[in-house]
């Protein structure tokens, strides 16, 4: 009888485990806005990036 109850303990912790992150795979609003913003800033700062090696070169070229 303790196997029976030990066993079916260790299946129902098992099952609420899958339920549980079965649930934390689903994409909310609030995740997919977090992602777009991510995005937004990751480019921004790709052309950042871009711009100063422009003006970089702009200014080592003003020097020769």
């Amino acid at each position: 009888m303790k196997k029976f109850v030990q066993s079916f303990i260790t299946a129902l912790i098992t099952i609420v485990l899958m339920f549980g992150l079965s649930g934390c795979m689903k994409e909310g609003p609030a995740e997919k806005a977090g992602k777009k913003i991510d995005n937004a800033v990751e480019k921004a700062g790709e052309q950042i990036d871009k711009a100063s090696e422009k003006v970089k070169d702009a200014v080592q070229d003003v020097k020769k």
